[in-house]
């Protein structure tokens, strides 16, 4: 197996952490003037055309050979308790629809607060023995989580392109008590530098040059 790679072909793998996209897409749905949800198949485009520019081939030429998404998520008890099992049931169909790989663990619910456990190391590990395998040229990596920075320096060791999607956000939302409080979505500074190719979304699609680009309003439904 080759160390590094001398030439880049257009073969992307998109990898979703599922929780930073789902709060990103709750911002634009409830806070911002879009009152739309992200679109999956919107970012499949998105990607793919914004690859092949900065690899300067012709969009064809890039193709996405994976996409997956990762998330932790209630029990079925629990979701239908909290009237939540059809919601779940109808962005499965989302992804599956689009092509998206699902890959799920269950939250830990034995707190006051349900959290994910070890959903990044899975999306790591995913994604390094893909990369060693040689599946894919470009990373495209909506992801905000420090803990990446390990993965994506070997991915940079085997010569890999990487696509960070980062958005940095602040919204009120209501928690248990229904009192409103900040809820901060960002991407972790040191995962911005690590990345070949990071991309500040929130100012990507802010831009008012931008304001009438198929791909950028494509990101939403």
């Amino acid at each position: 197996m080759k160390s590094t790679r001398s030439s880049l072909t257009g073969r992307i793998a998109l990898f979703i952490d599922g929780n930073y996209f789902y709060n990103v897409s709750n911002y634009y749905k409830f806070e911002h003037a879009r009152r739309k949800r992200l679109s999956i198949q919107g970012l499949l485009s998105f990607v793919r055309a914004n690859v092949a520019e900065r690899l300067n081939l012709e969009p064809n030429s890039c193709q996405m050979v994976e996409a997956h998404y990762f998330r932790g998520r209630y029990s079925a008890y629990s979701a239908e308790e909290a009237s939540k099992l059809k919601d779940d049931r109808v962005f499965d169909d989302v992804l599956t629809k689009a092509g998206v790989v699902q890959h799920y663990t269950l939250l830990d619910e034995s707190g006051h607060v349900a959290h994910e456990k070890g959903i990044d190391v899975w999306l790591a590990l995913e994604t390094y023995d893909m990369a060693v395998h040689d599946r894919f040229d470009v990373l495209c990596l909506v992801a905000g989580d420090g803990d990446y920075v390990p993965l994506i320096r070997k991915l940079n060791g085997l010569g890999l392109r990487v696509v960070l999607l980062a958005w940095d956000l602040t919204y009120p939302v209501s928690d248990d008590s229904n009192q409103r409080r900040p809820r901060d979505v960002r991407a972790s500074a040191q995962l911005i530098d690590v990345c070949t190719d990071p991309i500040s979304m929130n100012n990507l699609i802010e831009d008012r040059t931008k304001r009438d680009s198929p791909l950028i309003n494509g990101l939403f439904y």
